[in-house]
């Protein structure tokens, strides 16, 4: 089954159709030479479109549907992969897994939030926006780890937490604000990847790291461009223009300290190769686990509060003399 295209990519899939074309007719004399320049034309097309991506177009190959979810790389990464359910107060929130595996010959506590591959499936996760029960589950399982001198890696992917009634009625707000308090006292290093969209309080709510990765073509934001067009110009058709401003692109948040290290994804994003993706991501986790597993508890938790009030940069006016 072919991928779905977005439409800065038909130059790409015009090209690939006139290949795929020639290829049909491969026994007819000079063929093979046309195939050769149009599959050099391709290539340089993709490396000329994939190298110029604007922030909207970052946003949208973040929610391809075939773009790998969390439970694609803890399968892909981790070894005796166990999961734990429920929060022990209310629900399983299906919109974030939780559990514990190996990487390497590291024992890890793992936690992402997942959406789904079709429509049934993104119903059952709930499009991976978490209840208040997801955030409890997520703490008591990060408490486990805790307990365990386990590290803690954590896959954001979420449009935001869910804005619901009962959601509300069940202290979202609260939910999240007491797990971002309660991550900056965990003694263990947390290691914390955004593999796709990272919204808003949704994101942080789980998102308080001694490390963060960010994947190529993700975004990270306290607002949906969408959202932030409805608000600024009462259009979400401006979200292309809001995704501008918003600064949401992994090299942006870079340059501004929110997060640490930009992983690269294969040419036209991590669902055109996802073993690939999956062999990246392992070697960076691997990689910075390493360094913060040396690190002692104490001097972990004053280092992730510094890392957050150093976070962003604001000018003032001096009063003139």
């Amino acid at each position: 089954m072919a991928l779905a295209t977005f439409d800065f990519e038909k130059p790409i899939v015009e090209l690939e159709r006139e290949i795929s074309d020639l290829l049909s007719r491969e026994n007819e004399p000079g063929i093979s030479r046309k195939i050769k320049a149009l599959e050099q034309k391709l290539e340089k097309t993709k490396i000329d479109i994939y190298s110029k991506l604007t922030p909207w177009q970052r946003v949208q190959v973040a929610r391809h549907m075939a773009r790998p979810h969390s439970l694609d790389y803890i399968q892909s990464i981790f070894t005796e992969w166990t999961e734990i359910h429920g929060d022990r107060c209310f629900a399983d929130d299906m919109a974030v897994v939780t559990g514990f595996g190996n990487i390497g010959n590291q024992s890890v506590t793992v936690i992402g939030q997942q959406k789904g591959k079709d429509t049934k499936e993104n119903l059952a996760r709930n499009f991976g926006m978490m209840h208040p029960e997801g955030y409890r589950k997520a703490m008591r399982v990060m408490r486990i780890g805790e307990r365990f001198n386990l590290p803690i890696i954590i896959f954001i992917d979420t449009p935001g937490a869910y804005p619901g009634i009962g959601a509300e009625e069940r202290g979202q707000a609260e939910a999240i604000a007491r797990n971002i308090r309660d991550m900056f006292t965990l003694s263990v290093p947390i290691l914390i990847i955004i593999i796709g969209e990272g919204a808003s309080g949704g994101a942080l709510g789980i998102g308080v790291g001694d490390y963060i990765l960010m994947m190529e073509n993700a975004w990270y934001c306290v607002i949906s461009p969408e959202g932030c067009a409805s608000i600024l110009w009462r259009d979400r058709a401006m979200a292309a223009r809001s995704a501008e401003a918003l600064k949401l692109t992994p090299p942006d948040l870079l340059k501004l300290g929110v997060i640490d290290e930009i992983v690269p994804e294969p040419l036209g994003g991590a669902h055109r190769d996802p073993v690939s993706s999956f062999q990246t991501v392992r070697s960076a986790l691997e990689k910075r686990l390493q360094e913060l597993v040396k690190i002692p508890g104490d001097v972990l938790i004053e280092r992730r509060a510094q890392k957050y009030r150093k976070m962003g940069v604001f000018l003032e006016n001096k009063p003139e003399k």
